[in-house]
């Protein structure tokens, strides 16, 4: 097999027989039905409702419409030939105050949805927590506090008594390290807080709530269910000599912060302490809890770091400030690299180096690609189609930095496409897309973009096709 210069793959690759193919949502970004059947609120309920948080004042009262129109979606999902879907479930939706009894019109919900994938044969990939936090837990101090823990802990045993005979594998967390670094730091995300020390809180209790709903997942679960977390990693690049301690740093407080007490039981000695949980916030056992084994870790991943020496007050083009708290250290974009409309580095070959790493650091760990994608200015033409040549190439390129990963040894199991649909983008609100199926938010219409045949073609015959020499415009 050769590579073309950007990594990706010349000639066809395939990927081996039982490879699982999906897609992936979230709760709060396609359900609507803010406040239909008893659903309670959420910080993001309550963060999109703030004016000034989200672009334009778009929430997530209707977003896709997906509570009403879950069937159409499943269909979606069946008539591109996806082996799995990965949906999380709204906290508030299922235990409105985030204790106490549940609410059976929301359990409801999740099971006719589980019903209706295993009626066309598609796996459930149930995430537990996809940032949609139930607003009277965050009154109460949030991830903050050590009690919100017991309450994930309560919730995942909730889900694992329904449904756990009906769901293929079940992810505790998604991107914790979103939640503590956007939501309690910088105060981008929900609950829109800038409190360091609340950061560094909810960091620890964020992992030990995913320990112990590991614990009560597997006390309640059929034997030999699979249970794993869902990260957001980031490999980190530097040019030139000298930058071994930013490096590390970088990756500490962005990746192994995380992915430390995962996979070692402990947390990165390179992290600066206020990114770390004080010793009087770790409990005896804590880090045994967050360490007990994981059937599987998710991968999500859209684009690397890059450092290089340079003057903060003096930038250069495409250089950006880059807070290590390191005299002389600056962010950069290299030149000949493309983005996607986010503003994010397409570096396909920084999936490759991630499974490999990954896969290396922990023999036998089984690793899905839970999120990769990009957004897209995509739009329905004269014909009805919608044509995004962007996005076929991002999932070209990294789809075959998959296979090339699996070639080299990574334990890929697993790609889940972000999105399947396009919906509310967090702080972003409707104004990126990232679904591979357009969704007409006014009409709730879904239309597959050239992206979702491609990926469909792609899933029916396992094999990535040779990489264009040129790609049409």
């Amino acid at each position: 097999m050769t590579t073309t210069g950007d990594g990706s793959a010349a000639d066809g690759l395939s990927f081996p027989q039982g490879f699982v193919w999906g897609a992936a949502t979230a709760a709060y970004q396609i359900e609507g039905a803010a406040t239909e059947d008893g659903r309670g609120a959420s910080v993001w309920d309550t963060f999109s409702h703030t004016p000034g948080k989200v672009c334009r004042g778009d929430t997530g009262d209707i977003a896709c419409d997906s509570y009403h129109r879950y069937r159409d979606d499943v269909a979606l999902l069946s008539g591109l030939g996806l082996h799995s879907y990965r949906f999380s479930v709204s906290w508030p939706r299922v235990q409105p105050g985030g204790r106490g009894p549940v609410n059976q019109k929301g359990l409801d919900y999740y099971r006719a949805l589980v019903d209706e994938l295993a009626e066309h044969d598609i796996a459930a990939t149930l995430t537990l927590y996809h940032w949609d936090l139930p607003q009277e837990l965050q009154d109460e101090g949030g991830w903050a506090v050590r009690s919100t823990a017991g309450r994930f802990a309560e919730y995942a045993g909730i889900m694992a008594e329904a449904l756990g005979d009906q769901v293929s594998r079940w992810i505790t967390l998604n991107e914790p390290q979103v939640v503590a670094s956007h939501g309690y730091r910088e105060g981008e995300h929900a609950p829109g807080l800038r409190d360091w020390p609340a950061a560094a809180a909810a960091t620890h209790h964020l992992l030990l709530a995913h320990g112990m709903a590991t614990e009560t997942l597997r006390a309640i679960l059929p034997s030999g269910t699979p249970v794993g977390i869902t990260l957001n990693l980031y490999p980190v690049r530097t040019e030139g000599d000298g930058l071994e301690e930013a490096r590390e740093r970088c990756d500490a407080e962005a990746n192994r912060i995380f992915l430390d007490p995962v996979l070692h039981g402990r947390y990165p000695h390179a992290a600066r302490p206020e990114f770390l949980p004080p010793a009087d916030l770790v409990a005896s056992g804590d880090l045994e809890t967050i360490h007990q084994p994981i059937d599987f870790l998710g991968v999500n991943y859209y684009s690397p770091t890059h450092l290089r020496r340079g003057e903060p007050e003096n930038l250069r083009r495409g250089e950006r400030p880059f807070d290590l708290g390191l005299p002389g250290v600056v962010g950069y974009d290299p030149e000949g690299l493309e983005k996607t409309n986010m503003g994010w580095l397409i570096e396909p070959d920084g999936l490759f180096d991630l499974l490999v790493g990954l896969s290396a650091e922990a023999p036998g760990l089984a690793l899905y690609v839970t999120e990769n994608g990009c957004a897209a200015e995509d739009y329905v033409n004269p014909e009805g189609e919608v044509v995004d040549v962007e996005r076929v190439k991002y999932l070209h390129t990294h789809l075959a930095a998959c296979a090339r990963a699996i070639e080299a040894g990574a334990n890929l199991a697993g790609y889940f496409a972000w999105s399947l649909l396009d919906n509310f983008e967090w702080a972003w609100g409707y104004q990126k897309r990232f679904g591979i199926a357009f969704v007409d938010f006014p009409t709730g219409e879904r239309v597959v973009k050239h992206s979702g045949h491609f990926y469909a073609e792609l899933v029916r015959t396992g094999v990535v096709p040779p990489f264009p020499q040129t790609w049409p415009t």
